[in-house]
Order: C-alpha cells, then structure tokens, then sequence
C-alpha cells in the first residue's frame, strides 16, 4: 500500500506574499492634477504674446480644490515632461520653445500627419472624410478667410487634430499630442498673415480631395508638403512674428 502525501493547501490572497503596495490616497490627488494641469496647458496660447506664461501654485490649488502638495507633485512631474520650468524667485513658467525648435516639431508633424493621411485612404469611411469639408463650409467668396482670421484659425486647428484623429493610430494621436501645444501656437500666430492665408484653404481643400479619392500618395504628399510649408515660414519668418 503506497502512501501519499499530503497535499498543500494553496495560499489564498490573505496569507500569500503578494507585491502589492497600498495606495497613498494623496498619488490619485497628485496624477489627477497633472491631468488637468496638463489639459489646461495644452489648451494654452502661450505664443500670442513675447511674455512668458506664468502659473502660480497657490492659485492653482484653489482652482483645482486641492492641498498645495499634489500640486507640487504634478507640477514636478510637468517639468520632467518639459511642459513647465520652475524659475527661481519667479514661479512657474510654461515652457516655450526656441524657432529652431519650432522649425524641427513642424517637421516632425508633417511626416506624422502625411502618415495619417496615408492610413485614412486605406482605412477611413468615406463619410468621415468627407466630414472634413465642414470645418470650412462657411468660408468663400462672400466669406474670405484673411476677413475672419481668429474664426478660420479655430477651424484650421481643427482640422488638422481631425486628421490626426481619423488615422486612428492611438500611437499617431499620442505622438502628436505631446507636439500640439507649440505646433498649435505657431499656426495660430502665422495663420493671420496674408501670405499664408491666401494658400491655406485651398491646400486644406486639396488634401481632402486626394483623400476622398482614395489616392494614397497624393494625399500623403499633399498633408506633407502643407505643414513643411508652415515649418518654411517659421523659419524665414520667425523672428517677425512677435513684432
């Protein structure tokens, strides 16, 4: 008669050494925070003017019906981000980026937003491209966009995170996400001028006709060579667009 043995009872989750580490309350106040923080920054106009955008912490912790630490903890985490910089016996500041810089993250939209332009030929519905007529069904003749330049910059902004979004790459949104907040900017700061108003809705309007007529390359091309335009400007125009 052979013998077994016993077996061992399996720990349940109570007596088990689990890894877990128990959650400071003050961690969900302090990601919470740089969510909203990071939100409102994004929502910035920080180059509409020369002067440097300020936050100040006490404010903010009122605003957001929060203790002053998750405040400081999200800010940190803001500054390792590079969204902000803390400057001694100043505050907070928002950071803006240098026109080579600029220059370098217009490029760097153009080949993620020629990239969604490919996916959208292959992937969109041809509803939703179509869509994208109406962020400037109210601009023509009778309408000309230089004669409504913060309402046709609105538009422009939108449609370009339109394209963004329509590519549906969660990869595409989150990289462009991290360079909206300058990109956005500097649109917003050229789009007035008549030199570049005067080209901006055709070519908006020709990027959607390659894309509705499912022609990859065109569209592709057509999404590139619109933004390297604005990166072009930036760069021969740059030191002008603050005076």
């Amino acid at each position: 008669m052979s013998l077994r043995k016993p077996t061992k009872a399996l720990p349940n989750m109570a007596e088990a050494d689990i890894a877990i580490v128990r959650i400071a309350p003050e961690s969900s106040f302090k990601n919470k925070a740089y969510d909203a923080l990071k939100e409102a920054i994004l929502r910035m106009d920080i180059y509409s003017t020369p002067e440097p955008v300020m936050l100040d912490e006490r404010a903010l912790s009122e605003r957001l019906g929060v203790s002053r630490t998750p405040i400081r903890e999200a800010i940190a985490m803001l500054e390792q981000d590079g969204f902000v910089k803390t400057v001694p016996r100043r505050g907070i500041m928002v950071v803006r980026r240098t026109k080579s810089e600029i220059v370098d993250m217009i490029r760097a939209w153009a080949a993620l937003e020629s990239m969604a332009a490919r996916l959208i030929t292959t992937t969109a519905r041809k509803k939703d491209i179509s869509a994208l007529r109406d962020f400037f069904k109210d601009f023509g003749k009778d309408h000309l966009p230089e004669d409504h330049v913060e309402e046709y910059s609105k538009a422009n902004i939108a449609f370009h995170q339109a394209l963004i979004s329509l590519s549906e790459s969660p990869v595409l949104v989150d990289l462009t996400n991290d360079l909206l907040l300058h990109v956005r900017g500097y649109r917003q700061l050229t789009i007035g001028r008549k030199d570049r108003t005067a080209t901006s809705l055709p070519e908006h309007l020709g990027i959607i006709e390659a894309l509705e007529a499912r022609d990859t390359e065109l569209a592709e091309k057509r999404a590139r060579d619109h933004t390297l335009g604005l990166a072009a400007y930036v760069e021969a125009h740059g030191q002008e667009l603050f005076t």
